[in-house]
């Protein structure tokens, strides 16, 4: 099999897609995000990257602040609505009938549909190019709680979320490991494999 050699792209696949929301509880956007990731873990931060012509870019320029809601199937139609329509057309919260949950520790309110809320603080901007990066740390995470079980152990597996890749969104198909399931011991892969 012969191999092809591409123009240099952004051809990292798969890929989180998120809903980006901003603002505040009376004035409010979403907008879909699919270049997003965990910069690091202490303190928690992550990236996302929005191109300057987007009014989300300008919100949260201004004010600082952002909240990462993760995507689920029951979400990705309306996501991919945030992605292709602009804030300053239509009220995107309304018009989709998302509920605006108010947040923790930031004013932009998160969706209240999305199963994992990340609230965010800006603490720098980069403009390489294309896109600026908006650096944030987590300040807060809310969770629904029917992702708990029973000994109030947190399961995302039971969102059902999606990710997006080369242009199409697709469900997180089946669990084929665990951190560590390579060098884990035989008596740890059946207990793990028995609980689940």
């Amino acid at each position: 099999m012969g191999k092809r050699i591409l123009d240099a792209s952004a051809m990292l696949n798969p890929v989180p897609v998120v809903m980006v929301s901003c603002g505040d509880m009376n004035d409010s956007n979403i907008i879909t995000v699919a270049w997003t990731g965990v910069l690091c873990s202490e303190p928690p931060m992550v990236s996302i990257s929005l191109r300057k012509e987007r009014l989300s870019h300008e919100i949260i320029k201004r004010t600082g602040e952002f909240v990462i809601n993760l995507v689920n199937e029951e979400l990705v139609k309306s996501c991919d609505y945030c992605g292709v329509k602009s804030g300053r057309d239509i009220n995107k919260f309304d018009y989709l009938k998302l509920t605006r949950l108010k947040s923790e520790t930031v004013s932009a309110p998160g969706i209240e549909q999305s199963p994992v809320r990340l609230e965010c603080k800006v603490k720098n901007i980069m403009e390489p190019g294309s896109h600026d990066i908006f650096i944030a740390h987590i300040t807060a995470v809310t969770v629904d709680d029917t992702y708990f079980d029973k000994n109030d152990k947190f399961d995302l597996s039971k969102a059902e979320l999606v990710c997006y890749s080369h242009g199409e969104y697709f469900s997180l198909g089946k669990k084929l490991g665990f951190f560590g399931y390579s060098v884990a011991s035989e008596d740890v892969l059946k207990r793990r494999m028995q609980k689940e």
